[in-house]
């Protein structure tokens, strides 16, 4: 049996959008209010199942954006020695977004993104992925040791991983001119760029880890 298929490229004539409106016409189309340059939102279909599996479009990021969030909830009130910054990017891996942060003094840089899920990786959903190197080169091997070691105290679950197509923004930082440790990590996340799958565990786990990192 052969199972390969020709991969459809999203194209204007391969892509199709459904008005839940009864209109015929551009012109009908312009008088409910939706014209040319309009952004279209997708349904994300989000669900959490009883077995723990979170289920939505847009994982990728939104479920990093949920780490932050609840770090920052946890470190809120704790008397910590160093400065603690939270940047959110709308741009990353294009070439700018992080590149904001080259004029700011950083010594270490973690940068939040879903770790993938496929062929020839070790991640799972349930686990935490932390990046060794990807299309940028390896990430500081200090700073993604000190995260797996506690990965290993805590016994939480994790998986060293390698992206060879795959950067982050904490590269772009770096090249344009921010001269830090850097280190890549998140939970692992299946069907990027699809309907999209993590898992309560993979969340929480990379919680875990940023939690005990920043305030051990």
């Amino acid at each position: 049996m052969n199972n390969s298929y020709d991969e459809t490229k999203r194209t204007f004539d391969t892509i199709e959008v459904l008005l839940d409106a009864d209109v015929c016409t551009e012109t009908e189309v312009k008088e409910i209010g939706i014209d040319i340059g309009d952004i279209v939102a997708i349904e994300p279909r989000f669900t959490i199942t009883e077995s723990g599996y979170i289920k939505s479009r847009f994982l990728d990021d939104k479920a990093g954006v949920v780490v932050i969030l609840e770090l920052a909830r946890l470190i809120k009130n704790k008397n910590l020695k160093n400065k603690i910054s939270l940047f959110f990017s709308v741009a990353e891996e294009m070439g700018y977004g992080a590149a904001i942060l080259s004029n700011r003094q950083i010594d270490e840089l973690i940068s939040i993104d879903m770790g993938c899920v496929g062929d020839n990786l070790k991640c799972t959903e349930k686990q935490v992925s932390i990046c060794a190197k990807d299309s940028g080169g390896p990430y500081n091997y200090e700073l993604v040791t000190s995260l797996v070691d506690i990965a290993k105290s805590f016994d939480i679950d994790y998986a060293v991983d390698v992206y060879p197509s795959y950067k982050s923004d904490a590269e772009v930082a770096l090249r344009a001119g921010v001269d830090a440790k850097h280190a890549l990590i998140g939970m692992g996340v299946y069907a990027s760029h699809g309907y999209e799958r993590t898992h309560i565990s993979g969340v929480e786990g990379t919680i875990r880890i940023l939690e005990k990192y920043i305030t051990n």
